[in-house]
């Protein structure tokens, strides 16, 4: 099967399926490739870009979580350590193990012992629950190996630190890998910018598929015996359009994340650093030549479509990350943020959205639409899993789920390249494309303009534009500055400066006028700086020496 928005509009108008999904995110993609794994007829509509709200906002970690075995989210954790080895096992080339390092601190000269006693049971509760599947256990070394790995650290306040185990991915990649596993691979079909309007009925009520919105003045009905509600934090507005009423069952939490370059941090590995004051911690980690800082967890009201970074957000980050560095960091070292919204399971008004659990819900309306609610990143097959498993109880076939032993597009055969002492483009492609990485070096072969870096600074080639348009359904300049590339999140700015050179590319690629490449561009380089405004930050430009 191709993957492309043309053969899926037509597919969506003129086939007859057994599920109907609705949400690009994680969760989504997920159920997608669950079901036509399972031999169900499978379709799945975005309304804007897979990926493009939460799922491309997280701390992009897979993950048990620490924490929340303080809050005795026990089998959270143990099914989420499970979840984190079938990724590391199923998408070896975009999942991958991450060393994590916790500095234990001192207070005017002096360890808090309790504090010191209670992180090292948590290290081996972790091991226990089912962090050493990893295959490593958690160590405490000492002050000199732990600035070994953060000299930025502030020496005089740092006793040791425990090091442990965890994984990382970049999240839209794996979003989208997991939508083109079940198109190319399994059959399905998926479109994005294909927003549902209404839901179709038959006479006895039940939801028979939907309309949709194709973003050119056109609508097409497409035709399900089931649907599954996967829209993330929006999944209440999609249950709106079912039910005909708001029901409010989630409560929106913001995490905001901080870029800076690597050099203001200097961590070879990833850190865990405590929010004095708070009773929580951030996530420092390295992303080749520059470091993200995040998350914050805070309840929003504001619009779902646009949450921003607020000076508040970055100065809390900074402030966090300050009382713990030697050489503190400032508004200018900022060359990227991302907020994003996490779909929480609505709980007592008075609890903490940080403490709030992270388990996941799946409910039927009285239409039978199923709807899959709350969890995280780590534990998308899961959820996934959970919902077809509803869909295949009430449609009696489809049998058993398939994905936990099923590879994703370019996971299959792939060997890590040997790392060297500087990151090489064949690291970089095989750690985007895995075995498809030969893909995107034959267009290069083809045109050796297409190797130069789309974004300077960055690792981005010209030739991953050319693949994103051909290959991933990218539609805009934001497609691929925000989610085939991270270049927004990166580097700002510089993403900004590079808007019109991948904008003349897609107009090759797509067939544009030259006055719709100027809107995409201005479109993208406003939504850059109103970014940058909203969180009252200065233009940034990356050092010659960063890249990513």
């Amino acid at each position: 099967m191709t993957f492309t928005r043309a053969g899926a509009l037509a597919r969506l108008a003129d086939e007859h399926f057994d599920l109907l999904v609705v949400g690009g995110g994680i969760t989504g993609a997920g159920v997608a490739l669950d079901a036509a794994s399972r031999g169900l007829r499978t379709a799945l509509v975005e309304r804007h870009d897979f990926a493009s709200g939460t799922s491309s906002k997280s701390s992009k970690l897979v993950h048990g979580g620490l924490r929340y075995l303080q809050q005795r989210e026990f089998r959270l954790v143990y099914d989420a350590l499970r979840e984190r080895q079938i990724a590391l096992r199923n998408a070896p080339h975009l999942v991958r193990v991450l060393p994590f390092l916790i500095p234990v601190l001192t207070r005017d000269g002096l360890i808090d012992r309790r504090l010191a006693r209670a992180l090292g049971s948590a290290m081996w509760m972790y091991d226990v629950t089912g962090g050493a599947r990893i295959g490593r256990i958690h160590r405490r070394i000492d002050k000199r190996r732990a600035l070994e790995h953060m000299p930025s650290l502030a020496a005089d306040r740092l006793a040791s630190a425990y090091l442990y185990y965890d994984a990382q991915a970049d999240d839209a990649r794996l979003t989208l890998t997991i939508v083109r596993s079940a198109v190319i691979e399994h059959g399905a079909v998926a479109a994005n910018y294909a927003s549902v309007t209404a839901f179709l009925k038959g006479a006895d009520g039940r939801a028979r598929g939907a309309r949709v919105a194709t973003g050119d003045g056109n609508e097409v009905e497409v035709r399900a015996d089931a649907v599954v509600n996967a829209a993330g934090v929006w999944a209440d507005d999609v249950r709106a359009l079912d039910e005909g009423a708001h029901p409010h069952s989630i409560r929106p939490a913001k995490g905001v994340h901080v870029t800076v370059p690597w050099s203001k941090v200097r961590n070879d590995i990833a850190a865990i650093v405590p929010v004095p004051k708070d009773r929580r911690s951030i996530f420092v980690v390295p992303w080749g030549d520059l470091t993200y800082i995040g998350t914050t967890d805070t309840d929003y009201g504001g619009p779902l479509d646009d949450p921003v970074c607020t000076p508040d957000d970055v100065q809390y980050l900074l402030g966090a990350m300050n009382a713990s560095l030697a050489e503190p960091l400032t508004e200018r070292d900022v060359v990227g943020t991302w907020a994003g919204l996490r779909p929480l399971l609505a709980s007592a008004a008075s609890e903490r959205t940080a403490d709030l659990s992270r388990r996941h819900a799946v409910a039927r309306s009285a239409s039978g639409m199923v709807t899959v609610t709350g969890g995280k990143l780590t534990t998308y097959r899961a959820m996934a899993a959970d919902a077809v498993d509803a869909v295949v109880g009430e449609l009696r076939h489809g049998g058993r789920s398939r994905t936990k032993r099923l590879p994703l597009l370019g996971g299959r055969g792939y060997e890590a390249p040997p790392a060297g002492a500087e990151p090489s483009r064949h690291e970089h492609l095989a750690g985007r494309y895995g075995t498809l990485a030969a893909d995107v070096r034959a267009l290069v072969a083809q045109d050796a303009s297409l190797g130069e870096p789309v974004v300077a600074g960055l690792p981005y080639l010209r030739a991953e534009v050319v693949y994103a348009a051909r290959a991933e359904m990218a539609q805009t300049v934001d497609d691929v500055l925000s989610r085939r590339t991270r270049a927004r999140l990166l580097a700002r700015d510089a993403s900004a400066r590079a808007a019109d050179d991948v904008g003349s590319i897609l107009m090759r690629e797509l067939g544009w006028t030259e006055a719709e490449r100027a809107a995409q561009v201005e479109s993208y380089r406003r939504a850059v700086a109103s970014e940058r405004e909203a969180a009252d930050l200065p233009e940034t430009a990356l050092d010659s020496s960063v890249g990513a």
